[in-house]
Formats: structure tokens, C-alpha cells, sequence
């Protein structure tokens, strides 16, 4: 509709020259882009850029947008005076201007077509609060004055919400509807398999709730390739912002060469995903905290292995949307320690005794080893060493006992509080440490044990063993290892480069 291209790449920097490099960046992924003009610092700065603007791709199709503060964008002067922008910005060769409805509404049409005649007209409203009541009424006002297509962008804080906007806009013509917010998220993405679909991809500063940039768009989910046929699934928890499973699992799929995606769905309310299980089409949805137990009353059926560590972590939608569970960190657990220590006859502490501590209490159990649970409330580690035959074991003892293994189960140390420890360094009294938790890859309790001279295992061997384990369940094919084990570690290298950075700059900038 707006562009050859369903990304449209959105170019926002606070200077010329900084805008001038995201857009050679950006017309290297899409021919469709967003300059965001009032993201310029000056009214200097806007003209400056626009008059080094030419020459742009030919084929390009680029949006001018001068967004005034009023509207939720950045931009402080007159209405006249951003009219003139966007009129140097189309005699300069963007093809579309962006003109929100709190501009149209105060200026009039015959100022607009003498000064804006040659473009083409985009009519936009923006609802950062919510939905608005009556989308109907919403679109009738931005069509009054006959745009080339109008947008509407509101907050949505349910799937439900989204749906209903995205479902209005499939129903009209020329509409560009925008969900925002980080709990609809996936809808962006799915929206993308409609004909008309179009979406906005910073390509680094994000300019709206719930973006996510144009590089991971392209390259971890494969957007652009999206359709009809596009096979769905997900990741459900709260947070989920910090799951490397969508950048694991979308390479499995792109090493298989599928029409397939996984996507990160922020669950704050597990009925509203449920409820949207059918309308947008999953097939299969992994589950985290803090749904792995609660997840169990809303199936219709669960592996009997599942059912007895009271928890899932993942779900496969079959016919009729029934959904069946499964717990696939068993595997993960026993594929981590059985290459590195004989689990039979030895005896591992865990600690925590929730989803992912049961899990690991099982496994351990299944393979021969003396459990031992720890847990900040002692009731639940006993409930937990009675399911599996073991023993419970008092915080203030654990400093006086030796385990050939200890495990963390609990979220204690995972990003963003990556300076925490649930053991201190004299009660590790063990020939090897594992830590669940996979980011960091060196977490606070592992950094303790390599200090004291101790094995340790990374939260990686587990997630990657565990997400392998759910791509064959939900594909029947066996998963590409290699290149999932890759897309991870190098995730998380990126991560932790970018952090170290972060604190050498901090550091400098202190001194």
C-alpha cells in the first residue's frame, strides 16, 4: 500500500549526519522508510539534513514525518513551519508525508494541497493511553479530508485489544493499523501475514512503544518473508523481554529453511493468551516464569512425566485447539550432567523448589542420584524432596555439607540483577556448580565457584538442550543443533560485550 516493501525501516537521530547514516543503512534491508524529522534537533538541523538528502534510491519509497509534540512526537514549532519541512522534504524526494490528525484538524485543506500537493498523504492518529472507544469514528475523521491512507496507533495492553484493532483495519481499505506496546508485540509480527500488511522498524532509536528494530525484524524473525502459510510459535512469560529463545528457535527454522516463526509474547494475563491461541494461529508456545505451573489446570492433556513434576514448559496445539503438555528441562537437565559426572549414587543439592526445580529433582531422581532441595520457604523444599524421595536441607546446614553437585534453580542472579548469588562462596562445598540461568553465561554464583577452584556448568547446555528438545516435538524433525547452540552463544557474546562497554564508558565518564 505505502511501499513494495511490508518493513518500513524508521530513520531517527537527533543529528543530520547521524540521520544520513541509518538511512544508507536502512536502504540496504527495505526500499520502504520512515524519516522521523522531528527526531532533529533544530529547525537548522531538519533543513540541513533534507538538503543533503538527495539523491535517494529511485525506487525508494520514503516518508516524511514532522510529528509536533502535541501529537506524541518531538517536534516544538508551528504548524506552518512543519508544513514547510515536510514541503522541503517532498521537494527533496520523499514520496509520502505523515500529517497526524491534531495538525489536519487546526489546518486547512486548501493550505495543505498548495503546499503538499505533490506528495502523497498519509492522515495519522495516535492513542499512547489505550484504544480509542469507536475505531470507527476514528477512521471516518481521518478520511474527511481525503488522504491517500490513513494510520491509526494506539496502546494495547491485551492480545485482545490488538486483534480487534487489526481485525478493523482487514475489514477497510488503505489503513494502516499499529498495535503498540510490548504485550502486542507479537501482533505486529503477525499482521505481517496479511496482503496489505505493513509494519515500522527502527533501525535504532525506537519512536513508539514495542518496536523492535529492523536488523532483528529482518534476521532473527524473517518478517519480511511472512504470509498466509507462516506456521507461529512463541514464548510465553513475564518479564520475556531477556529470552534468547526467539534469536534459538527462529534459527532452527531458518537452518530448515521453514515457513515458520517463534515469537516472544509478554503474558501478564494467561487467559488473554489463551483466548488468542486460536485467532492468531499458534501451533505451539513454550512457558516460563511465572506460567510453568499454573499452565498445567489449562490443558487437555499432559505427558505423564509432565503431570508428575507439576509443571510444563512447553505446549503443542493440536486439532480443535486442545493443548498438551510437556516438560522438556527433564532433558535438558540430564543431558547438562550426565556427560560430565555419574548421576547414580551421587548426591546434589538443588536450590529452589519451583517450576524448574522440579523438573531438575526429577530428572535427578529418574537417574539414580540422592536429592537434596533448599529453598527459601522450607515447606515447599519438603513438599519438593518428598515428591522424589530426597531430603530437605535447612539454609544454615548447606555451609556444613558436601554434594558432589549443586544446582541453581531459582531466577536469583539472572539479567538485569546479575550481582546476586542465592549461595555464598563457603557454602559451595561441591565438585561442581550448574546454574539454570543462561544470561549472564558466568553468572554471580559461577564466578564464586571458579574462584574456588570448582567445575562449573553454564545455564546454555541446559536451554540449548531443552529448546532442541521442544523444536523436534512441535516439527517432528530433528532439530539443527549446531546452528541453534550458535545463534546463542552468539546472542549473548554480543550481550556481554555491549555491557562491558557500557561499564568501561561509565567508568571513564566517573573519572
Amino acid at each position: 500500500m505505502l511501499g513494495r516493501d511490508k518493513l518500513c525501516a524508521v530513520v531517527a537521530a537527533p543529528d543530520a549526519r547521524s540521520m544520513r547514516r541509518q538511512l544508507v543503512r536502512a536502504l540496504r534491508e527495505t526500499s520502504t522508510v520512515e524519516l522521523r524529522l522531528d527526531w532533529l534537533s533544530s529547525d537548522a538541523e531538519i533543513t540541513h539534513f533534507l538538503g543533503q538528502l538527495a539523491p535517494i534510491r529511485p525506487k525508494a519509497t520514503v516518508i516524511a514525518t514532522c510529528r509536533r509534540h502535541e501529537a506524541g512526537g518531538r517536534y516544538r514549532g508551528s504548524i506552518a513551519k512543519q508544513l514547510v519541512h515536510l514541503a522541503e522534504a517532498i521537494r527533496a524526494g520523499c514520496t509520502w508525508y505523515d500529517l497526524e490528525i491534531e495538525t489536519v484538524r487546526q489546518c486547512p485543506p486548501e493550505l495543505v494541497d498548495v503546499l503538499l500537493g505533490d506528495g502523497r498523504q498519509l492522515t495519522s492518529a495516535h492513542f499512547f493511553r489505550g484504544m480509542p472507544a469507536n475505531l470507527s469514528r476514528v477512521a471516518l475523521e481521518l478520511r474527511r479530508h481525503r488522504p491517500d491512507a490513513v494510520k491509526i496507533a494506539a496502546q494495547c495492553d491485551s492480545l485482545a485489544d490488538s486483534r480487534k484493532l487489526l481485525d478493523f483495519a482487514q475489514k477497510q481499505r488503505n489503513i494502516v493499523a499499529v498495535p503498540m506496546g510490548d504485550v502486542a508485540l507479537p501482533a505486529r509480527f503477525l499482521a505481517l501475514r496479511g496482503k496489505r500488511a505493513f509494519a515500522y522498524a527502527p533501525v535504532e532509536n525506537a519512536t513508539a512503544p514495542g518496536q523492535i528494530t529492523l536488523e532483528e525484524m529482518k534476521h532473527v524473525y524473517r518478517a519480511d518473508e511472512f504470509d498466509g502459510r507462516t506456521r507461529v510459535y512463541g514464548v510465553i512469560g513475564n518479564p520475556i523481554g531477556h529470552s534468547l529463545s526467539p534469536a534459538m528457535q527462529n534459527a532452527g527454522f531458518a537452518a530448515r529453511r521453514m515457513n515458520a516463526v517463534y515469537l516472544p509474547f509478554l503474558v501478564r494475563d494467561l487467559e488473554d493468551f489463551l483466548d488468542s491461541v486460536g485467532p492468531l494461529g499458534i501451533r505451539g508456545f513454550s512457558v516460563t516464569l511465572p506460567h510453568k505451573e499454573r499452565m498445567i489446570g489449562r490443558l487437555d492433556g499432559c505427558d505423564p512425566l509432565a503431570a508428575r513434576i507439576g509443571a510444563v514448559n512447553t505446549v503443542v496445539v493440536r486439532g480443535g485447539g486442545k493443548l498438551y503438555g510437556y516438560n522438556t528441562d527433564y532433558v535438558g537437565v540430564l543431558r547438562s550432567l550426565e556427560r560430565r559426572m555419574p548421576l547414580r549414587g551421587s548426591r546434589v543439592l538443588i536450590v529452589g523448589a519451583g517450576g524448574a526445580a522440579r523438573a531438575v529433582a526429577f530428572a535427578l531422581a529418574q537417574a539414580g542420584a540422592a536429592v537434596c532441595v533448599s529453598a527459601r520457604r522450607h515447606e515447599r523444599a519438603k513438599s519438593l524432596a518428598r515428591a522424589v524421595g530426597g531430603e530437605a536441607i535447612a539454609r544454615v546446614r548447606v555451609r556444613r555439607e558436601f554434594f558432589d553437585a549443586i544446582v541453581n534453580a531459582t531466577p536469583v542472579g539472572m539479567h538485569p540483577q546479575v550481582g546476586r548469588s542465592p549461595l555464598e562462596a563457603n557454602e559451595l562445598n561441591c565438585r561442581l556448580v550448574f546454574d539454570t540461568i543462561y544470561r549472564p553465561r558466568l553468572t554471580r554464583l559461577l564466578q564464586l565457584a571458579v574462584r574456588r577452584g570448582i567445575e562449573t556448568v553454564s545455564g546454555i547446555e541446559m536451554f540449548v538442550a531443552q529448546g532442541t528438545a521442544q523444536w523436534e516435538i512441535w516439527t517432528g524433525e530433528r532439530a539443527p543443533v549446531a546452528a541453534m547452540r550458535r545463534a546463542v552463544v552468539q546472542a549473548v557474546t554480543r550481550e556481554e560485550y555491549t555491557a562491558g562497554m557500557e561499564r568501561t564508558v561509565k567508568k571513564r565518564t566517573i573519572r
